[in-house]
């Protein structure tokens, strides 16, 4: 199955994704993750992806997919992927359509994890993360210890990151309400979109997760 994780920016896709591939066995594709590693191989793509993320640009949509098509020949991708963050716009998720109908494939289901932007504020702007060795807290729901050691490795650097404020979240989330809120109308006719409420416990949104890949299946 080739399965397209939607929603915006502290959604939760990334955390649902990774339980996805115990529960599907097929891979989480992140695109961001997947030029880093090829940027660190010092392949001739990775050289290409460095030309632009050494200067904080935007890497081409067509390198892209073409680091896209690489993965998705690979065995463990033979059977279908999660994309989780990718494609962020219409275009994208159009060149993608074309480079899974050359691998005789097509994305099956986009489960489309819907969270308002309070509920996101709250997740996001709550947040602590230990530098030492990427623990997360919450100041509600798991505060961090109060003598600011981290639980997990006794490191004291816990903080919340520069782009877990409230002003980049806001600006994030209309940027994704701008340019990729529209890909799941591209998705839309096609009949394989899914929505599923995002709030809850982790296990909760999982189980909703699954039943509605599960109840699209039959329904196909």
């Amino acid at each position: 199955m080739d399965l397209l994780l939607f929603g915006p920016p502290g959604a939760g896709k990334g955390t649902q994704a990774k339980l996805l591939v115990e529960a599907l066995g097929v891979p989480q594709i992140s695109t961001g993750d997947m030029m880093r590693a090829e940027r660190s191989s010092g392949s001739e793509l990775g050289q290409r992806f460095d030309a632009y993320m050494s200067k904080g640009a935007l890497v081409p949509d067509a390198m892209v997919l073409e680091l896209m098509e690489k993965r998705l020949r690979q065995d463990d991708a033979s059977e279908g992927a999660i994309f989780d963050g990718y494609p962020r716009t219409v275009e994208q998720a159009e060149a993608l359509h074309g480079l899974l109908g050359k691998l005789g494939r097509r994305i099956d289901r986009v489960v489309s994890i819907e969270v308002s932007l309070d509920v996101i504020l709250d997740r996001v702007t709550g947040r602590r993360v230990c530098l030492d060795c990427g623990q997360t807290y919450h100041v509600r729901y798991s505060p961090p210890p109060e003598s600011g050691v981290c639980a997990a490795c006794g490191g004291s650097r816990i903080v919340q990151r520069k782009d877990d404020v409230e002003d980049v979240v806001r600006n994030r989330y209309e940027e994704y309400k701008a340019k990729t809120e529209p890909v799941l109308a591209y998705y839309q006719p096609r009949g394989v979109v899914v929505a599923v409420d995002g709030t809850g416990s982790l296990e909760e949104v999982s189980a909703r997760i699954m039943a509605a890949i599960e109840g699209a299946a039959k329904g196909a």
